[in-house]
Formats: structure tokens, sequence, C-alpha cells
């Protein structure tokens, strides 16, 4: 067996309304801390569901400063107008409470409200140095996984992205509660679950550090995502399935941060980018088109895979393979997610800007089972088109 390296967060807890105990399980986890920074984003503030998880840490003798100007994608201009606000309150621990975006600004300001580094100082892989704050992650969508991953992605430009990844980032305790994603309408539940399904797919058929512990958890994520996705699409009042949403979507974070995912996420960020499609709905896209150009590459793996998502699949491996990817399709369809690039509002004519700026996401594309070309990026864009 080939050696292997494994990291995770120390502490988590997974409970339907946990959320509303977040002072008590502050003050017992952190019993020094007096002041946190909750960061969150306008439109999550205004559902309400921030008030009892505030009133918590409140009747618990935290102060709490509320920074809610998280925006999707997060440009750097957000980050480092939380971080002032984090110096300025003197806090001591980070609460992010949100989407992906509002749990990836709260490690940054975590890491960069001691001041010892610049943010473009961190960009890449391994660059963060020294302690940064006590930091925890309640996630209220169950797609990213960020609350377990040690990567934070921030918008640099017009339509450029670039990726913090270091073991600062993460958290000391996350929180899975349900009741915070019971409100989610079907079309971002099924944007979300579809992107923490290729969390667990890519981090299974990565072309680098691929191991035993990443293999079970994204084959466990995979079984609880697929058989639950439809089912909360239907009724989102389910509260059993949305917790099993947020488990399976928590281990496909702890997969992927291990074994890093590919050509998906390569082609997906470019669509958040420069068109402002949410991220889990740019995974959705092309996901079964990037899957049908791995297929020669990685059969045995998606074959393994459709084992849980396709059961009753038999014959070859490249037959069962191929069920994989039509299971998927099917499970989008059911889910009702757009399903082709026309329809969020891309061209033909941007599918060639699209393929050029999916060849500078080198970091993913190197771990794809199979090499992608520009030629094949524009393919696999108008297969999705």
């Amino acid at each position: 067996m080939s050696a292997f390296q494994f990291r995770t967060i120390p502490y988590l807890i997974s409970e339907p309304g946990a959320s509303s105990q977040l002072g008590t399980h502050i003050r017992q986890q952190f019993p020094a801390v007096r002041r946190v920074l909750l960061v969150t984003d306008p439109g999550f503030l205004a559902t309400g569901l921030v008030d009892t998880p505030l009133r918590s840490l409140q009747e618990a003798a935290i102060e709490v400063h509320v920074f809610s100007d998280v925006q999707a994608d997060p440009p750097e201009a957000v980050v480092l107008a939380a971080v002032e606000q984090a110096r300025l309150f003197h806090v001591e621990l980070v609460i992010g409470l949100g989407g992906g975006s509002s749990m990836d600004v709260a490690k940054l300001i975590a890491v960069l409200a001691p001041g010892r580094q610049t943010l473009g100082d961190m960009y890449g892989i391994g660059k963060v140095q020294g302690a940064r704050l006590s930091l925890v992650q309640v996630p209220t969508t169950a797609g990213t996984g960020s609350e377990v991953t040690n990567i934070s992605i921030v918008t640099t430009g017009a339509t450029s992205k670039m990726g913090v990844v270091a073991p600062q980032l993460y958290a000391d305790l996350a929180i899975l509660d349900a009741r915070l994603t019971l409100r989610l309408p079907p079309a971002v539940t099924a944007a979300t679950g579809i992107d923490a399904m290729v969390h667990a797919i890519e981090a299974y058929t990565t072309a680098h550090l691929k191991n035993p512990l990443s293999d079970m958890l994204a084959r466990q994520a995979l079984s609880l995502l697929s058989s639950n996705l439809e089912r909360v699409c239907r009724n989102g009042q389910d509260l059993a399935a949305r917790q099993a949403m947020l488990l399976g979507a928590m281990l496909a974070g702890q997969a992927f941060s291990n074994a890093p995912v590919a050509a998906v996420h390569a082609l997906a960020y470019p669509i958040g980018g420069m068109f402002h499609v949410p991220h889990g709905l740019s995974n959705a896209l092309v996901l079964p088109h990037v899957l049908r150009f791995n297929l020669g590459h990685a059969t045995s793996l998606y074959a393994e895979l459709a084992a849980i998502v396709s059961p009753q699949a038999t014959g070859s491996e490249e037959a069962r393979a191929q069920a994989l990817i039509d299971a998927l399709q099917a499970l989008a369809a059911e889910t009702g997610i757009v399903r082709t690039l026309r329809e969020v509002g891309i061209a033909e004519a941007d599918l060639d800007g699209l393929a050029e700026a999916a060849m500078q996401q080198t970091r993913l594309l190197g771990n794809n089972p199979r090499t992608v070309t520009l030629s094949d990026a524009r393919a696999i864009y108008a297969a999705a088109w």
C-alpha cells in the first residue's frame, strides 16, 4: 500500500438544532473566548435564522460582532473589510455561518487578522505562516464541504480566482444543523447537492493523493447524497434527509481536501467567474461531459461508483461506468436543475474564451485522470452548450 497523509478538523457536531446551542458549544471548547466575529451574507441574515445562534452566544456571555457583507465568489475587498472589522473589535474567534463563501471568508479572517501576512502572500499551496484565531464553521447549504476543508477561494479580478490552501484553514469545530437548510429552494438544494457529489467523484478518481481514507469517505458521501438529493428537492422540510445531505457534503469535503478535485472544477470555475453562475450549478453543467471525456481512463473507478449510484447496473466495467453517467444525468433531470450552458446565458461564441480560461486552472487539471488540452476543453463546453 502506498504511503499517504490525511488531515481533517478535530471536532464535529452533527445534530439538528445544534446551532441553537452555539454559545454553549463555544464556551465548552473555548472557555477563554470573550469576543467573536460572526460572518454571514445579507441573504441568510434576512431569513432570521441567525437570530437563535446569535442569542445563544449572547446568553453565554460572548460579545458578538456580525459581518454580513459576504458576496458569492467573494472579492478581495470583502475579505479585507471583514479582516478590518475583526481587528477593530479585537475578536478572538471567527464563526462562518452560511454557504461556502461565508465559510471561506471566515477562514481568511482567522489567518489574516493577527496581521502577520498579506492576502496576496497567501495565494497558493502552503503559503500561510503562523497561528490564527480560533475558527468555527456552521454550513447552511449541503454542498461545498468548506466547513472541513483547508481551501479558500477568492475572486481576484473581473473573472479570475485564486486559492489559499494551507492546514491553518482547517476549522477547530464544525456544526452540522439541518434546521438551517430547511428553507433552501429546490434549485439551490439541487445545485449544491450535485456540487457535493462532484467532490466525492473527483476525490475518488483523482490522479494524485488518492488514498484509502478519502476513498472510504467519498463512497459514503456519494451514497448519502445520491439517495437523498431527489428526496430533499421534492420535500425541503424533510429534516432527516436534509441532515443526511449535510453529512454527505461534509464527508465529501473531507475526501477532496485530501484527494483533490480535477477537471470538473477546472471547467466550472470560468463559468462562475465570467458569467456569475453559482459554483454548484457550474459544476453540474459540465459534470456528465467531463465524465464522458474521462471514461476510457477511469473505467474501473466509475464502475465501482456505479454500484453506489446505480446498483442495478450490470455487465462489463464499461457498461457499468456508463451507467454511472446515465444515472447522474437522470438524477439531475429529476431535480429540475438547469442542464445546458445556453440556459444560463452563455453563447456559443463564448466557448473559446471559457476554454482558454479553463486551461489556466493547472492545479486542478493536473489531478484529472486524462490530460485535458485546449481543444478538449472547448469540446467539453460544446457538449454542455
